[in-house]
């Protein structure tokens, strides 16, 4: 008499414990979601104070793409410091200061998770939690 265990009983073992994972990447996910429900309010975000060495006389879009600010454009110019939302670009030095808001260390990594590109390598890790949650799903019958 062979003591082979059932198809369904590994099905059962396997669920289980993808079942765990899955939890906590699902937590993950939540939290990292209704972060990003929020990105275009400040909720989370500090503020950081930064200066950049530019070419001098750079027009506006120029300086926007550099410092990675969309849709930049200068309110006023005194003496050769043009002035924009977030802070001053010198023209003549070519010194830009502004302010930046970013999330904490912690939270950008996690909600990079729902931003993920073929062109970074945790892709890979999205494309592994879909097929698990496909292998849960066939699994529970």
């Amino acid at each position: 008499m062979e003591n082979t265990k059932p198809f369904n009983f590994y099905m059962r073992i396997l669920h289980r414990y993808i079942g765990f994972f899955l939890a906590g990447i699902m937590a993950v996910y939540a939290l990292s979601g209704i972060v990003l429900i929020f990105r275009e309010t400040d909720f989370l975000k500090r503020e950081k104070h930064l200066e950049a060495q530019l070419s001098p006389n750079l027009p506006a879009d120029a300086v926007g793409k550099q410092i990675k600010v969309r849709d930049l454009k200068f309110t006023k110019e005194e003496a050769g410091l043009q002035y924009f939302e977030q802070g001053t670009y010198d023209a003549k030095t070519g010194v830009a200061q502004y302010t930046a808001k970013s999330l904490p260390f912690v939270i950008n990594k996690l909600t990079q998770l729902h931003k993920a590109s073929t062109k970074q390598p945790l892709y890979f890790f999205n494309i592994f939690f879909a097929v698990s949650l496909l292998f849960f799903v066939v699994s529970s019958f």
